[in-house]
């Protein structure tokens, strides 16, 4: 994969990203990943995901947020439109007038809708990983939003690493302000979701309240009924993978003739 580019923000601040902008000529949607919580464009599905664009000469970009990866900034710092805004300003830098299709992992598939939402003209497609839209209301229970609400950091134990997981009264206050599934959402474009019905994090009837709030019609849910949070198992990642250029061949397709 390409080495790590950055990108520096008007606050002085340093994005990195690997953008790679397809084949000579190339004209298509520039794949975007948005990582999520805690994470960066290291993870297993967003190399899978540039990896296979690379080779079959798409356009991809891949980000840290910042206060992640290898990007500046700090993580406490860190909100829904924090880095909202950084995922608009870099793809003015880096694709302008591109069309994006969004593929957001966990945290990141709110924040793709989020982005989408602020700019539909560009968006083609969305791909949702296990998307966790809302989740400081749905994912914390009555005293751990006390306990934000008074700025406290909450820690939680951390399944995927030996740092406990923390969650900042900023943060959590932001994404309280920015929910999406208390009506429609309107966003038209393609819209898949993948989701594991074993996912501890994120309940799978959210990818079923998030297509029913779309007001997309063309919006497919795929539940993996042992699938967990991650989703990041080599089927698992192939299906991703799959779920993707199918998207890319539907969009690269001509319209359909419509007779009189």
């Amino acid at each position: 994969m390409t080495e790590p580019a950055h990108h520096v923000l008007a606050d002085g601040t340093r994005l990195a990203y690997r953008f790679t902008p397809g084949a000579p000529g190339e004209e298509g949607p520039v794949l975007v990943f948005l990582p999520g919580y805690m994470s960066d464009m290291a993870g297993s599905k967003a190399v899978a995901l540039f990896d296979h664009a690379e080779a079959c000469g798409r356009a991809a970009l891949l980000l840290d947020y910042s206060g992640c990866g290898s990007s500046g900034g700090t993580f406490a710092q860190g909100t829904l439109t924090r880095w909202q805004g950084e995922v608009q300003a870099l793809v003015e830098a880096v694709c302008p007038q591109r069309p994006l299709v969004l593929a957001g992992s966990s945290m990141g598939g709110w924040l793709m809708l989020l982005v989408a939402l602020a700019m539909p003209e560009r968006i083609a497609g969305l791909v949702g990983i296990a998307a966790a839209p809302d989740f400081t209301e749905w994912g914390f229970d009555a005293a751990q939003q006390a306990l934000l609400a008074t700025g406290d950091v909450l820690y939680e134990d951390n399944p995927y690493g030996p740092e406990p997981t923390p969650t900042h009264p900023g943060f959590w206050a932001d994404g309280q302000a920015r929910g999406l599934l208390g009506g429609a959402i309107p966003l038209d474009c393609p819209v898949r979701l993948l989701q594991g019905q074993a996912d501890p994090d994120v309940p799978w009837d959210v990818a079923l309240r998030l297509a029913a709030a779309l007001r997309s019609d063309d919006v497919q849910v795929t539940l993996i009924k042992d699938g967990d949070h991650r989703l990041s198992r080599p089927a698992e990642i192939a299906l991703l993978v799959r779920a993707v250029d199918a998207l890319m061949a539907q969009l690269a397709a001509p319209a359909p003739l419509v007779q009189d």
